[in-house]
C-alpha cells in the first residue's frame, strides 16, 4: 500500500480534479492484460475516487422536503399594533367586565402605556410582565402584553398570550377580537395561510348577535 499512500500524497483527490483527470481516464476500462502491482493500486485507487464522487453527486441532487411555514418571521408591511385594536373597534364591549383593581397593577400599566407612547416597547414589556405577576390570569392585561410582543416583533410570545387572554376571557366582543387578530397577524408573518384563514374564521364568531326584538 506504499505506493498507494505515495499516489494519495501527491493527488489529494479533490472532487474537481477526480472529475477532470481520473474518472475520464477508466471510465469504460476493460483490462486485457495483466496488470502490475502499481498499475493495480492506482486503478484501485481512481476507481474508488470516482464511486465517491457518484455517491457525493447523487446526495447533493436530492431535493430537500419544502416548509410549508416560514421559521423566520417577515417584517409586516402595514401596523399589525393598530390592526389588532382596529379589530376591536365596533365590537360590543358590554361582555367584557373590568374588575376592581389593585392600584399597584393601574400604575404599572399606566407606566406601559407611557413606554408605549414613546416608542419603548422594552420598558412597556417589562411595566406590563410586572403587572401581570400581580394579576397573571387577567385577560386585558394578557392582550395588551400579546400586543406588545407584536411591536417587538415577538411573534410566537404575542400569539401564545393571545390564546391564553381569549380562554381566560369572554370570547366575545372586542377582546375576543383582538385575540383573534393577533393570531392572524403572527400568521401573517409566519407565512401560515391556513391557519391565518382559520383564525379570521374565528374572528367572526366574536361578533355579538343583535338582541332579538319582539
Amino acid at each position: 500500500m506504499d505506493g498507494l499512500r505515495s499516489e494519495e500524497s501527491r493527488n489529494p483527490a479533490p472532487f474537481s480534479l477526480c472529475l477532470r483527470h481520473w474518472v475520464p481516464a477508466f471510465a469504460g476500462t476493460t483490462i486485457s492484460r495483466p496488470i502490475d502491482q502499481m498499475n493495480m493500486k492506482r486503478y484501485l485507487y481512481h476507481t474508488l475516487c470516482a464511486s465517491a464522487l457518484a455517491l457525493a453527486l447523487t446526495a447533493c441532487t436530492q431535493p430537500s422536503a419544502p416548509s410549508k411555514i416560514a421559521t423566520k418571521p417577515s417584517v409586516p408591511d402595514h401596523d399589525a399594533v393598530g390592526a389588532i385594536r382596529a379589530a376591536g373597534t365596533g365590537m360590543d364591549s358590554a361582555v367584557q367586565v373590568q374588575p376592581l383593581r389593585d392600584p399597584a397593577i393601574e400604575g404599572l400599566l399606566k407606566q406601559a402605556h407611557d413606554a408605549e407612547t414613546a416608542r419603548n416597547y422594552t420598558a412597556a414589556a417589562d411595566a406590563t410582565a410586572r403587572a401581570l405577576k400581580l394579576a397573571p390570569d387577567a385577560p386585558d392585561i394578557l392582550q395588551y402584553q400579546a400586543e406588545i410582543e407584536v411591536a417587538l416583533g415577538n411573534w410566537k410570545q404575542a400569539e401564545d398570550l393571545a390564546i391564553k387572554s381569549f380562554k381566560l376571557g369572554p370570547k366575545l366582543g372586542s377582546l375576543c377580537a383582538r385575540n383573534w387578530q393577533t393570531v392572524i397577524e403572527a400568521r401573517i408573518a409566519f407565512n401560515d395561510a391556513a391557519t391565518q384563514a382559520q383564525a379570521k374564521q374565528r374572528l367572526k364568531e366574536c361578533r355579538v348577535a343583535a338582541p332579538v326584538r319582539m
